[in-house]
């Protein structure tokens, strides 16, 4: 669910009350929540989901107050360009613990278990809010989607605790496989490319390490260049250079930025030579440069400061970098159309991330997950 979704209000004001009472009270029901806020529609939903698993540290009580309140008061914080200090106000006015409750969120860790949500959400092949999935005693799992009316609800549940398929449903099909980019087969090193993947995207750090990290990124995107001045430098340091963490770059350039792709290629062409992560800081850091109307001599000048050969600009002119570019395009497909966007994978499963985080936040989520990764199934 998503707390800024008008149909998921209206489902948690109007429905669940009722399955609550009828189903979950009894015992013949477990009703489990998970985060799943759509950020193309509603772009401060997250804060609102992190502030109530933060909030919910401090006992499912406040979590369920906290959830309450937000869809309550939907129209209130739906409004404000930026919620954070409306949502501390109304864990403060829930009785919550204030420094623990910033503490989490400076860590990120509810910022991790959002992030953990939406992309189960994916996986299921959840694309809008409300969904659910009913899973009976026999382990068949059913998806109902949308604010539907609580007598359905009721019919399908009461068929479910009959040992009974419900109403028109059909059990779930076989989930999706990961894309051969994000399989181990496409990740592992490739012996004929030196600093590519098999699945041709450039990598650094460990690739036998317990977690992958894959982020999408677009040279022109200003929260892409924050992050890779500010927070990946951190990021190399603890958990790169340590051989904690593989990660994997693929391109994504946003229509919005016009010289990004040119950009992009730019990268594919230094990384034929061994130099996608010069390039790659290089053109963060020189943004202002080549973002002009003919970015070529920029991106050519560029190459030369680096010590790149002619082959660069043969390659800055042809195909073959820009399909490899226009690859990666089409991988972001059905995963995400923001920038960066980061896929943590690990123990078969993925979690996504969108958005830039400070370092200090970056790093705790990254350790929570590795944590986990390295724990095991």
């Amino acid at each position: 669910t998503d707390y800024l979704c008008p149909f998921c209000a209206r489902h948690a004001i109007q429905t669940m009350p009722t399955l609550l009472e009828r189903h979950v009270r009894s015992g013949q029901l477990r009703w489990v929540f998970r985060d799943f806020p759509l950020a193309g529609l509603h772009p401060t939903a997250a804060q609102g989901h992190a502030a109530a698993q933060c909030a919910g540290e401090q006992g499912a009580a406040l979590f369920w107050q906290m959830n309450e309140h937000l869809f309550a008061n939907q129209a209130q914080w739906s409004q404000l360009a930026d919620p954070g200090a409306y949502l501390a106000q109304a864990a403060r006015d829930l009785g919550a613990d204030m420094a623990a409750y910033n503490a989490c969120l400076d860590a990120g860790r509810g910022q991790a278990i959002v992030a953990k949500g939406i992309a189960d959400a994916g996986a299921l092949g959840f694309d809008g809010t409300p969904s659910f999935q009913l899973q009976g005693q026999g382990g068949a799992a059913y998806t109902l989607v949308g604010a539907q009316p609580v007598d359905l609800f009721i019919q399908w549940i009461d068929a479910l605790l009959a040992g009974q398929v419900p109403p028109g449903a059909a059990a779930e099909p076989q989930k999706p496989a990961f894309p051969f980019w994000a399989r181990p087969e496409g990740l592992a090193p490739d012996p004929d490319r030196p600093g590519l993947t098999r699945a041709g995207d450039p990598y650094k750090g460990n690739p036998e390490a317990a977690l992958v990290v894959v982020e999408f990124g677009d040279f022109q995107c200003p929260s892409c260049t924050r992050h890779a001045l500010q927070t990946q430098p951190t990021l190399d340091r603890a958990f790169v250079d340590s051989g904690q963490v593989f990660w994997v770059f693929k391109h994504l350039p946003l229509a919005e930025h016009p010289q990004a792709l040119a950009a992009a290629v730019a990268a594919e062409c230094a990384a034929e030579q061994g130099m996608f992560w010069e390039m790659y800081q290089a053109l963060f850091a020189n943004t202002e440069g080549w973002a002009v109307d003919d970015p070529d001599p920029a991106l050519i000048a560029l190459a030369d400061q680096m010590g790149l050969d002619a082959t660069f600009t043969a390659c800055l002119q042809g195909r073959a970098a820009l399909e490899r570019v226009m690859a990666d395009i089409n991988d972001a497909s059905g995963v995400t159309t923001v920038t960066p966007t980061f896929i943590f994978l690990y123990g078969g499963q993925g979690t996504l991330m969108r958005g830039t985080h400070p370092p200090e936040q970056f790093t705790n989520i990254l350790q929570t997950l590795l944590d986990q990764a390295e724990a095991g199934p």
